[in-house]
């Protein structure tokens, strides 16, 4: 086929992909909820960030004078290149229908359908962000132009990137399923390195602002002037504008010529992934590791064996639990502020914070969408002699396995750095009380807004909790936890009497957590016994 029909094909492919994905979220309620809390939680992040830009804009007065402005512009293409290759390792290795898609245009149209797409998708994300930035920092400078000439210099530098990165992203793909250990080892990988750039950036402002100088000086070190010269090259109709240099040309023209090599790269990726079948194993080399043998602790109770399951498989897939990162954003801020006015009580609040991160996980990690996550082998479980009580105390005993240990071995290892002993042995006993509500609670509160609906994430189809429920739990547990912890504190340093009052008080509230948590225990148990099947 010419290159013509496969770049009509490909349109066609893009603009049916982005529609789809529109439908996707304007047919599901809860997902046009959960869009909306999102955009109001990072729209507060724009509305700071749009005076800043205006007050650059007006102070000004040549792109040297721009705060990390090499820095950031070296950064583009890099920041471009790996978030293609993430992508599409994420969802767009694949197309729907594939085998009637392939079999009706070139597998090259099909390339540029999904790009395409993905591009139009971004594009929707974070365009309106961007361009609000742009025209704040343009209006800033008097200088109108910028809206017409950042898009210009922008676009062979995103197309190259997304080419490039598609065609490196197939072939990390086609490698991975040669070697499915360095898969593993890359999943668990990225999941780290995805929690290490969020923490970090709730850091970021506090870091600009005591070491400035030295980041200046290490972001002019990392600076590549071509780059930054042709990023440079928007600013050419603003007072900004300085004479184009060679070597910004120069990177223009290899940005043009690297769209259809990187496109030839990634067809020829794609044709390859797409019409081989992956390398079998020899079956008499393999054997079973033993890694699903369920260990002693577990192996006492059925709902044992059941939550040695759950663990395995988290080890397994660890991408599955993606949601987990949602409560950076909160301790981020929180821990950075606590960290800053803790004075020589450092020591005491890593203990508590320990039992506020157990405390999350023991509900979080396992219990927040059980129906959803079983959903393909419920058929087999409602079946089995097993009762739906031993299946949710099997999820409940996994949320354990992973909070429990963080909330009582934390306490216990502060008590070298300040930490009193009768503190940490308090909080130890806290954190087993809050994590043992918190994971029933969850458990009850995950069965009663089921997500059916399965995400790619990383090449695997894994189910996300719904967004309300994550934030409902936060709520809930995080209050109540900040609520103990500070009620054990004061206790502990005298400030808290215990008179007959207080401690009916405390005995009135763990009465109510109990019950709540049990009640939900109870409705989780119902929701699987009624669960019927359409």
């Amino acid at each position: 086929m010419s290159l013509r029909r496969d770049l009509r094909h490909g349109r066609r492919i893009a603009r049916a992909e982005f529609r789809r994905s529109i439908r996707r979220y304007a047919q599901n309620t809860r997902r046009l909820v959960g869009l909306g809390v999102a955009v109001l939680f990072f729209g507060g992040y724009l509305l700071l960030a749009l005076p800043a830009a205006y007050a650059v804009g007006l102070t000004a007065t040549s792109p040297d004078a721009i705060p990390l402005f090499g820095a950031g512009a070296t950064a583009i293409p890099v920041f471009l290149l790996g978030l293609a290759v993430l992508r599409t390792m994420e969802r767009l290795s694949r197309i729907d229908a594939e085998p009637l898609v392939l079999l009706t245009v070139h597998p090259r149209a099909v390339v540029v359908g999904l790009v395409g797409g993905e591009l139009a998708r971004l594009g929707a994300w974070f365009g309106v962000p961007l361009v609000a930035v742009v025209a704040a920092f343009a209006l800033g400078l008097g200088a109108p132009a910028l809206l017409v000439s950042a898009p210009l210099v922008a676009l062979p530098l995103v197309c190259a990137a997304s080419t490039c990165g598609y065609a490196l992203g197939l072939g990390l793909l086609r490698a991975f399923r040669r070697l499915p250990s360095l898969r593993r080892v890359a999943k668990a990988g990225g999941v780290l390195a995805m929690v290490a750039v969020i923490a970090g950036s709730q850091f970021a402002g506090r870091v600009l602002v005591e070491y400035g100088a030295s980041l200046s000086t290490l972001a002019s070190r990392l600076t590549v002037p071509p780059v930054a010269d042709y990023v440079a090259l928007a600013l050419v109709p603003t007072p900004l504008g300085r004479p184009p240099t060679a070597s910004a040309l120069a990177v223009g023209l290899a940005c043009l010529a690297l769209i259809p090599l990187g496109l030839a790269a990634a067809t020829r990726q794609a044709s390859t992934l797409w019409f081989t079948d992956a390398p079998t194993r020899d079956a008499t080399r393999a054997s079973s590791s033993g890694w699903f043998d369920v260990p002693r602790p577990f192996a006492w109770r059925p709902a044992g064996r059941i939550a040695w399951s759950h663990l395995v498989r988290a080890a397994r897939q660890p991408q599955e639990f993606a949601h987990l990162v949602m409560v950076l954003f909160f301790l981020g801020p929180i821990g950075t502020t606590m960290a800053e006015s803790s004075g020589d009580a450092l020591a005491v609040l890593v203990a508590a914070a320990g039992v506020g991160l157990g405390t999350y996980l023991a509900g979080a990690v396992f219990g927040l969408n059980p129906l959803g996550d079983d959903e393909s082998t419920l058929p087999l479980l409602l079946l089995t002699e097993r009762s739906p009580g031993t299946l949710v105390r099997g999820r409940v005993l996994a949320g354990l396995a992973v909070g429990l240990p963080i909330a009582v071995v934390v306490p216990f290892a502060s008590v070298p750095f300040g930490t009193a002993p009768h503190s940490a042995v308090a909080l130890a006993a806290l954190g087993t009380g809050t994590c043992l509500a918190a994971s029933l609670f969850a458990v009850g509160l995950g069965c009663a807004y089921p997500v059916y609906e399965a995400r790619t994430f990383w090449g695997t189809e894994t189910v996300v909790p719904s967004t309300l429920v994550m934030l409902a739990y936060l709520a809930v547990v995080g209050a109540g936890t900040l609520i103990c912890l500070a009620a054990t504190w004061f206790a502990l340093t005298g400030a808290l009497a215990l008179t007959p009052v207080a401690l009916s008080v405390a005995g009135g509230y763990a009465l109510f957590t109990a019950l709540v948590s049990l009640g939900s225990y109870r409705y989780a148990v119902r929701r699987y016994r009624r669960y019927t099947m359409a």
